[in-house]
């Protein structure tokens, strides 16, 4: 789960408790604020107030930070005026590249049509076919996480390397520095998204939306797993957004690259729920200010892994559903 839907599974529960019905929902089991959220322009719209109540408060933690940026820019330059800097016009080809093979190559639609029959397809015997069906769902989202990473690490930094060899790979959020001295920030993160997610937890229907995959109860070879490719892609995705995307734009743009950045990391969760895409607007804005300050992507990736995986153990939890033998029957 990501840190905006984690937002926005927040907002969902603090809307739980029943309200008074209004007059013109004549359903007997709809609530004022169920009426309003069904109301499609009233929750198109919803996302500005809650935004224009972020804002001051992200200026007011960030703006120093975002002022430092733009100096350092501003200063590097005045010292390289008379060239000119390809990073970015590079940096955002390779973005439109990669998510554009991610949606069409990168989903579990292909893996069905294509990746599945060419597995089948060779010599297993009976028990090897066998244990290649028990696994088929988990096999789909081993693909789904190597295509992940694949787009978001194997193709993109060897590329920028090879267009760029002067520049570090390690300067894309991969130095620990940054992150062990402000580490109490992503600590801050948490203890703020933490304690709702227990009140989530408690929703009748929190059990069976998570975890993804369905069969992480079956045994702790498919709980692990499981956790193991997500954890895989949250890494690849926090390098991807908040370190290559951050460092390529980082001294052409200054701060404005915070807000570069955040445009294709919303478009990456459309199809998910409404409010979750909109969740990360501000979560995008949050993280990669963070990683600029610290320049490092490892908070943002130990946030997004935290809340993923008390998500799931929570919901595992919850419905007595905790895996009880290693591998599957």
């Amino acid at each position: 789960m990501s840190f905006g839907g984690a937002l926005h599974e927040v907002g969902r529960v603090i809307a739980a408790p029943e309200l008074p019905e209004l007059p013109l929902a004549r359903l007997p089991h709809f609530s004022y604020w169920t009426t309003l959220m069904n109301y499609a322009p009233f929750k198109a719209l919803l996302p500005i107030p809650i935004f224009a109540a972020l804002a001051p408060a992200m200026y007011w933690f960030f703006h120093k930070t975002w002022r430092d940026i733009d100096r350092e820019t501003a200063a590097s330059r005045a010292h390289t005026a008379e060239e000119t800097d390809y990073r970015p016009a590079a940096c955002f080809v390779i973005v439109a590249i990669v998510l554009t093979l991610q949606e069409y190559y990168g989903g579990r639609g292909f893996y069905d049509q294509h990746i599945q029959p060419a597995i089948e397809e060779l010599n297993w015997g009976p028990v090897g076919r066998a244990r290649l069906a028990k696994y088929d769902e988990l096999w789909g989202y081993a693909w789904w996480s190597f295509s992940r990473f694949a787009g978001y690490v194997l193709f993109p930094l060897p590329l920028w390397k090879l267009l760029f060899p002067k520049d570090s790979l390690l300067d894309m959020g991969l130095r620990f520095r940054g992150f062990i001295s402000h580490a109490w920030i992503y600590g801050l993160f948490l203890l703020i998204v933490v304690p709702p997610m227990l009140l989530v937890a408690r929703e009748p229907d929190f059990g069976g939306y998570y975890p993804f995959y369905k069969l992480s109860s079956r045994s702790y070879v498919d709980w692990l797993g499981w956790e193991l490719m997500y954890f895989v892609q949250f890494f690849a995705l926090e390098l991807f957004f908040r370190g290559f995307m951050l460092a390529a734009l980082r001294r052409t743009l200054g701060s404005a690259a915070i807000f570069a950045m955040a445009l294709p990391y919303c478009m990456i969760h459309y199809g998910k729920p409404y409010l979750e895409a909109h969740g990360a607007v501000v979560a995008g804005i949050a993280l990669g200010s963070l990683a600029m300050r610290t320049r490092s992507i490892y908070g943002g990736f130990l946030v997004h892994v935290t809340v993923a995986f008390v998500m799931d153990f929570l919901a595992l939890s919850h419905r007595s559903a905790l895996p009880s033998v290693l591998f599957p029957p």
